[in-house]
């Protein structure tokens, strides 16, 4: 029997592709390697019995904004913070971004003007923003004045916006947010990273899910499970020649894993480049983090890397295949935004760094050096800890190659038009099969809209095979 589409990768790319599938009412195979859904959106129990931790995302703004989880009606219980972000410096101040524009241009002082001027216009059309945004190249130009307003400014590395300002505080904080990039901030593209991110805080937030963000992956497989669809867990695809016969084949997968799945036709993508790699350590504390600066007690995300210049020296280091002494780290406080995280007195928290791609490097030492210089005694709190190298991440989850969280090097050749440029960035070169993994556009993040659009393309070519 040949099955409309089969699905391989239960990541929330592969589970969003196989739900417009199924509510489209075709005939959906899921199958996944791991014994639950969820790829990097799986939440777990690690250390500590009753405190769960999330293997990758936590705080999910594109979630918030996804074109794709509206339309499902997922209806998920998004959790906020007091503030969307804290950045401290040594001095026991912080730069902060709250969902109010006003209130956080008003912190920033003398740049206040400059800031609103930035993101007003992009936060009041912020709809339009997240669409395009959150969208393959092809869809963008269909937002004009969106394009006219952005696209300008995401073209800039991340350091020339930041040279628009003229304190510390906020070239600092659009330096943290721009290298989310996983590229150093003096890069081409940081810049619409970064604002795109502080947009979101002011458009929709940064906010967690009630008790994980395992939560959004089993509200993706229920809506495929309603529809009739079938999710086929602790199975590992080895070659796309062992998969039943279907009409369409969906990948939640690199390229790499493509080329290993079907390495003569699928050569071409085996040039795909990779970021770095991220050390993540996890641990359970026996009470809130001591910080210097108040706003870092009073948001979930806190940035560590000082100044604008300390962080890109950091970046750069890495780039270079170095472990720098001072580390760019992001910590997340879930319990601050989801109080039921807490048990008896615990909390759980995370903080990762970047590190050369496939470094089996423990980078604890460095991210806990950053800990001490803006919590000093939060050491006292430790009940239990876990450090994941970027090396051990992938085997994990093979989708994280070489730690690589994003699925790619952020590059605009890669960013714009994933591995297989064409009319369309899902369809590879073997007929029927198509990619919808983050190395698709538009990219990383827990919006799923890579899996949407694939499945939209999937759609196309299904009608096309029944006229």
């Amino acid at each position: 029997m040949t099955v409309d589409a089969i699905v391989v990768g239960a990541g929330q790319n592969g589970l969003t592709a196989a739900a417009r599938l199924a509510r489209a009412g075709r005939e959906v195979v899921v199958i996944e390697r791991a014994p639950t859904v969820g790829g990097s959106t799986r939440t777990l129990e690690l250390m500590v019995p009753g405190i769960v931790h999330d293997a990758g995302a936590t705080v999910v703004p594109f979630a918030a904004a996804s074109p794709a989880f509206r339309t499902l009606d997922l209806d998920l219980p998004f959790v906020y913070s007091e503030l969307s972000l804290a950045h401290p410096f040594d001095d026991g101040t912080a730069a902060a971004v709250e969902r109010s524009l006003d209130s956080t241009a008003a912190g920033l002082g003398d740049d206040a003007s400059r800031y609103r001027r930035v993101m007003q216009p992009l936060v009041r059309n912020f709809d339009a923003l997240a669409d395009a945004t959150l969208a393959p190249a092809i869809r963008q130009a269909r937002h004009p004045l969106v394009a006219a307003r952005f696209g300008p400014l995401a073209l800039l590395p991340g350091t020339v916006l930041g040279r628009m300002f003229r304190t510390e505080a906020a070239r600092a904080l659009i330096t943290g947010v721009a290298s989310h990039a996983t590229v150093p901030a003096d890069h081409v593209l940081t810049a619409g990273v970064g604002i795109t991110l502080l947009a979101a805080a002011h458009g929709v937030g940064w906010p967690m899910l009630a008790g994980g963000t395992q939560v959004l992956a089993d509200r993706l497989a229920a809506v495929v499970e309603q529809h009739g669809g079938k999710i086929e867990l602790d199975h590992e695809v080895m070659s796309l020649d062992e998969l039943p016969a279907a009409r369409a084949v969906l990948l939640d997968v690199t390229p790499r894993q493509f080329v290993r799945l079907a390495p003569d036709a699928a050569r071409a993508y085996s040039r795909w480049a990779y970021g770095p790699g991220v050390c993540k350590v996890d641990y359970v504390l026996s009470g809130a983090l001591p910080w210097t600066a108040d706003a870092c007690r009073r948001s979930a995300t806190v940035h560590l890397g000082g100044t604008a210049a300390e962080i890109l020296d950091s970046e750069r280091e890495i780039a270079r295949g170095r472990i720098p002494e001072r580390p760019y780290v992001i910590v997340v406080q879930p319990q601050l935004a989801d109080p039921t995280r807490a048990r008896d007195g615990n909390v759980p928290l995370w903080a990762y760094c970047h590190v050369p791609n496939g470094a089996n490097v423990d980078a604890s030492p460095m991210i806990e050096a950053q800990l001490d210089r803006f919590a000093p005694g939060w050491r006292d709190l430790v009940v239990a800890r876990q450090v994941l190298t970027a090396a051990a991440s992938e085997a994990v989850n093979p989708n994280l190659v070489g730690g690589d969280i994003a699925g790619g090097l952020t590059t605009a050749r890669q960013m714009l038009f994933g591995p297989r440029p064409g009319r369309s960035p899902y369809a590879t070169n073997l007929p029927g099969v198509y990619l919808c993994s983050s190395s698709t556009p538009p990219g990383a993040g827990a919006h799923g809209m890579c899996g949407w659009y694939a499945a939209g393309a999937v759609l196309r070519s299904l009608t096309r095979q029944r006229e």
